[in-house]
């Protein structure tokens, strides 16, 4: 009987660790994916709001940047279904980002 036991304990510690490996395979590449997103979409609305101050809200570096922040919630939104709102500091679920909500800022 202490060989069964063993053996069984042997293998429910193994069955643990399987399952947390499965865990960590499926959601470290979301976890990794979503922190892309997320500094994508960051360093754009940065580069946006330091163009529009430098270079004003006309300017071609300001354009670029407008570009940029909405190629990279398009990207977020191809890939999860999901974009970040700096302003809001969350994720939005639904593709209802105004391209031009740096109008009135």
């Amino acid at each position: 009987m202490r060989i069964d036991a063993k053996a069984n304990m042997f293998m429910r510690k193994l069955l643990t660790l399987a399952m947390l490996t499965a865990v960590l395979l499926f959601a470290a590449p979301r976890a990794v994916a979503d922190d892309a997103c997320h500094k994508r979409t960051v360093h754009a609305e940065r580069k946006l709001h330091q163009a529009i101050e430098h270079h004003g809200y006309y300017s071609w570096q300001a354009e670029r940047w407008r570009h940029e922040l909405h190629e990279a919630r398009e990207r977020c939104w191809r890939e999860r279904q999901l974009w970040w709102n700096e302003h809001d500091r969350r994720w939005h679920h639904a593709r209802d980002w105004d391209d031009h909500d740096h109008d009135r800022d």
